[in-house]
C-alpha cells in the first residue's frame, strides 16, 4: 500500500502546472504594480499563479500568510503553487518594491 501512495505522490509531483489547477491564474507586474490585485482562488483546492514580471527588474512575490517567496526576474515570468488554501484573505506583495506591490489572495 505504502508503494501505491508513493507512486501517487510521484505521479502529481510529475504533472504539468496546468494539471494541478483547473486554470493557472494570471498575475502582471508593471510599474511594480501588480494586476490584478485582488486573486480569487477555489478554497481547499491547490492553485497556481503565473506571475509575468515586465519590468526591467526582477521582482520577489512574497507573503508570509501564504508561506510563499518567488524571485521572478525581468522581462520573465514563473509559477506560484498555494498549497490548499481555507477561507480567507491572505495579503502578498513585492518584496523589493513594497510600496507599490500589494496584493491578496481571497480564498472562497
Amino acid at each position: 500500500m505504502q508503494i501505491r501512495s508513493l507512486a501517487a505522490a510521484v505521479f502529481v509531483a510529475a504533472l504539468p502546472v496546468s494539471a494541478l489547477a483547473e486554470t493557472p491564474l494570471g498575475l502582471t507586474l508593471k510599474d511594480h504594480k501588480f494586476t490584478p490585485s485582488t486573486i480569487h482562488v477555489k478554497a481547499g483546492q491547490p492553485n497556481v499563479i503565473t506571475m509575468t514580471n515586465n519590468d526591467d527588474t526582477a521582482e520577489e512575490f512574497d507573503s508570509s500568510s501564504l508561506k510563499v517567496e518567488k524571485v521572478v526576474a525581468g522581462h520573465s515570468s514563473g509559477h506560484i503553487r498555494l498549497r490548499p488554501l481555507a477561507p480567507g484573505k491572505y495579503p502578498f506583495m513585492g518584496e523589493y518594491h513594497s510600496a507599490t506591490a500589494q496584493g491578496v489572495v481571497i480564498a472562497e
